[in-house]
């Protein structure tokens, strides 16, 4: 049983690491394509590695190992490469309503300038 449950899981996390292969393709820019990849991503890795948990329960300890190394490595290197995007000034799509960042940085060149 504890078979079948693991091949399950890792299933379902192969699905959400194709889905993440396919919003690397479809998304319409950099930013969001950045974003598409490390949410699915993530959750597709530790899926995986939980469904090798269950289908080998003496390997859990590594693999839980591995899987903090995911979550604390994921979402940090995405922020540091949407970071370098936009300080080359890397095109947002046309649909882009918001840009949060230029707003903040404005406020700080504004303060700096002040008596």
């Amino acid at each position: 049983m504890a078979e079948l449950i693991g091949s399950f899981v890792i299933l379902v996390g192969a699905f959400f690491l194709f889905s993440a292969g396919l919003g690397l393709l479809r998304m319409p820019d950099t930013y969001t394509r950045i974003q598409a990849g490390t949410k699915a991503s993530t959750l597709g890795n530790i899926l995986v590695l939980a469904g090798l948990g269950i289908y080998h329960p003496d390997w859990a300890l590594k693999l839980l190992i591995v899987a903090y190394f995911i979550l604390m490595t994921n979402p940090l290197s995405s922020h540091a490469l949407s970071r370098a995007a936009y300080a080359i000034r890397t095109p947002m799509t046309s649909t882009t309503m918001f840009d949060a960042l230029r707003d903040e940085n404005s406020k700080t060149e504004k303060e700096d300038v002040a008596p």
